[in-house]
């Protein structure tokens, strides 16, 4: 991947991009064994100070914004309802603040599906889709809302699935913009039932599943790094992510060890000091 990016002489960002992933939002305990794609890469920490972790990393991630100001440069999407960040420079929207949007969409999927329309002329008539259609017309961003139209309409499952939404989101991100930082925050997403149900969620109180959000939290974190190590400069990046009000963490960047372990008890905001 590395040999590929270096022979197409892409040239290199102005500084190392930093990439953060919070999730288990809402998980108590867990039995389930994180970061196992990740540990070879980087340093697993297991006493990490989960004490205003998340404000620690939202800071981080707007300072960056502002020293480095350009344009979709420093990007933070949540799952759930989002943090509020200060500083500009950042674009920031969350899974929440969609809800009109999704739920103008999932009303439309629910009707074309009662109409027995088939999967070819479905896709069709969601690439065909507006900004305004979705009530996403007067948004004061044009590029952004395009942006987020497509992360509904070309995405499978991120009308629905608010783990889905992050990871595709990410993903997009990644290839369109490039961003020097990105954060992300998984949050519970609705628990799997029959379609018809799923499409009503923006109307109703969903049952959420913590647990099984967090094992596609981990994958999606996995998946994330991968699409960062396909940019330019990826030798020289950084990547973390943390189990949310937990002690759990793994680290990855050229200053560390790979495949190693600490003890040492460590805050997020220096742990993200370390790695960048």
């Amino acid at each position: 991947m590395r040999t590929i990016n270096a022979a197409a002489k892409h040239a290199p960002p102005p500084i190392p991009r930093l990439g953060i992933v919070v999730l288990g939002k809402d998980v108590a305990e867990n039995e389930y064994r994180l970061f196992r794609k990740l540990r070879p890469h980087g340093v697993y920490f297991n006493r990490v100070k989960p004490e205003n972790g998340l404000h620690m990393l939202l800071d981080a991630v707007a300072a960056r914004a502002e020293a480095h100001s350009a344009p979709y440069s420093h990007w933070y999407i949540d799952g759930g309802s989002g943090e509020l960040v200060s500083g500009d420079g950042l674009v920031r929207f969350s899974y929440d603040s969609l809800a009109t949007a999704r739920a103008a969409l999932q009303d439309k999927m629910q009707k074309t599906f009662q109409s027995g329309i088939g999967p070819e002329a479905f896709r069709t008539t969601l690439a065909r889709m507006r900004p305004a259609e979705l009530g996403l017309g007067d948004a004061p961003d044009a590029v952004m809302s395009r942006f987020q139209i497509s992360l509904l309409t070309e995405g499978s499952g991120t009308q629905i699935f608010s783990t889905t939404f992050v990871q595709w989101a990410a993903r997009e991100a990644y290839r369109r913009a490039q961003p020097l930082t990105l954060l992300l925050r998984f949050a519970p997403r609705q628990r799997a039932r029959p379609m018809n149900e799923l499409l009503t969620e923006t109307q109703r109180k969903p049952e959420l599943d913590p647990r099984g959000s967090l094992v596609d939290a981990d994958m999606g974190a996995y998946y994330t790094w991968l699409n960062q190590q396909r940019l330019a400069g990826a030798e020289m990046s950084s990547f973390l992510v943390w189990f949310e009000n937990h002690n759990e963490a793994i680290a990855i960047g050229p200053s560390l060890t790979r495949a190693a372990e600490s003890s040492s008890p460590v805050d997020l905001q220096h742990l993200v000091k370390q790695i960048t």
